[in-house]
């Protein structure tokens, strides 16, 4: 592979992996809730749990298209 398609390959990479830790979105309901109590604790694990929800599916889904492709090379 061409060294500057790696260097890209790379930081595309590490920019998937921090996409988690920037979006702390919520549901319109949630975030009116947690908005109207004063514990910050409260809301970081919210946050953490739909950052947990959402990153699993892709994990599995990342993990199951090695599995295939590991067979296929052998």
């Amino acid at each position: 592979m061409n060294r500057n398609l790696k260097k890209r390959l790379a930081l595309l990479l590490l920019l998937l992996l921090l996409v988690p830790y920037t979006s702390e979105a919520q549901c319109a309901m949630c975030r009116a809730v947690l908005e109207s109590e004063e514990n910050s604790t409260v809301a970081e694990g919210i946050n953490n749990g739909i950052v947990y929800l959402m990153a699993i599916p892709y994990i599995l889904i990342g993990a199951l298209f090695f599995i295939i492709y590991r067979k296929m090379r052998s």
